[in-house]
């Protein structure tokens, strides 16, 4: 998992609220047995009509096809707890998303695959679709160490993130790579009680 520090890109202005997991990544496409080519399906009913572009959604138009940070509103991620919602996103190449609220699942989803989901006030939300709306390539700089927003115009607001989730994205750990890091002592403990299989790192 690619770890997390600083990240500046274009901000792609999703005005839906609500946006549940099966617009994320349709259903149909739910049959692969791997984790990835999800990318291209991401939000595929919005994006395409009859296999082809819908030139008037967001992430179809210039400047936002390959914008790594999501603006969304309430509720981001609800509906079923399809973990293809938050690959499909990182495979194609978002990093960030930021929402007034998120599924719970969702929201724990986004963490072990390596995006940011960021909660922020509904007033901050409002700020960022019409700076997004009125200046089109609009970009934030995400800074999770010091967890800050800001862009180059002087607009600036501090977000909340749990300290272990900040400490697995800064250093690109999944659950299972953060457990990893503690091996010799899950391996001494499991001496001590007489279990034996051994982790392998």
């Amino acid at each position: 998992m690619k770890s997390f520090t600083r990240f500046t890109g274009i901000v792609a202005p999703l005005d839906t609220a609500n946006v549940d997991t099966d617009a994320i990544i349709p259903k149909q496409f739910l049959k692969r047995i791997e984790r990835t080519g999800f990318g291209e399906f991401l939000f595929y009913e919005w994006r395409y009509e009859d296999g082809r572009e819908k030139p008037d959604f967001i992430l179809n138009r210039e400047p936002y096809r390959n914008a790594p940070i999501l603006l969304a509103r309430k509720n981001f991620g609800c509906g079923s707890s399809r973990e293809h919602a938050p690959w499909a996103i990182a495979e194609y190449g978002i990093r960030v998303i930021l929402a007034s609220s998120f599924a719970d699942i969702f929201y724990n989803n986004c963490f072990k695959n390596g995006i940011l989901p960021i909660v922020l006030p509904e007033k901050d939300i409002e700020v960022l679709f019409q700076k997004s709306n009125e200046s089109p390539g609009y970009q934030l700089s995400v800074d999770l160490e010091n967890q800050r927003i800001e862009d180059s115009f002087g607009y600036m607001v501090e977000f909340d993130i749990v300290s272990y989730r900040k400490d697995q994205l800064l250093k690109g750990l999944d659950e299972i790579g953060a457990t990893l890091q503690s091996a010799e002592l899950i391996d001494s403990y499991e001496s001590a009680h007489k279990i034996f299989y051994k982790l392998e790192v």
